[in-house]
């Protein structure tokens, strides 16, 4: 059984800036405590296409395993291993970040993708977040609804740092705004 969902999220500020936050997210230091389930996030590769003009980059990103006790338990460790892919369109203003944990894929597969883009209404001024989650617990699947409870739970944490992020990403963002216009940030 797979657990998926889809969330929006309109940013008030220009895509530009919110992609520029994006990159910051896991490296500033103000906001450790609130992503405090990251421990580690390495760039494996970078490349631009000269001819697309496209931005490549692999991240490895290494976390606190967000499942339940029990899960952390059959697993044998309380931290998970993760890839980042990320394509960045400048000329289109489009980002897309998907992440698959790689460690305990016997257990459990866990894929988001997250993407920024001009909002339709306001494309010079806002951007547009669309989070999409799927979530499959697979040793349980024989014990399809104690898999549904697992797999909600562990949607439950995944929305949780989702809401974080976004807390974290607007701080950035207020961050750039008052940087370009030359003003001191007040937190």
């Amino acid at each position: 059984m797979v657990k998926a969902y889809t969330h929006e999220y309109i940013y008030k500020h220009p895509w530009e800036r919110v992609t520029s936050a994006s990159w910051r997210k896991f490296t500033d230091n103000e906001n450790r405590h609130l992503l405090n389930h990251i421990l580690e996030v390495d760039t494996l590769s970078c490349k631009l296409d000269p001819l697309s003009q496209r931005l490549y980059i692999t991240r490895a990103v290494t976390t606190h395993f967000p499942g339940p006790w029990f899960i952390r338990k059959i697993v044998g460790q309380d931290i998970c291993h993760c890839i980042e892919s990320t394509i960045v369109d400048a000329q289109s203003r489009s980002m897309q970040l998907t992440s698959r944990n790689f460690s305990h894929q016997k257990f459990i597969e866990v894929e988001e993708k997250i993407r920024y883009e001009p909002h339709p209404d306001n494309p010079n001024e806002w951007t547009l977040c669309r989070q999409e989650t799927s979530i499959n617990i697979k040793p349980l699947s024989v014990l399809a609804s104690m898999a549904e409870k697992v797999e909600q739970r562990y949607a439950e944490k995944v929305l949780k740092y989702g809401a974080t992020g976004r807390e974290v990403m607007e701080r950035i963002c207020k961050y750039l705004e008052a940087e370009s216009r030359g003003i001191a940030f007040q937190s």
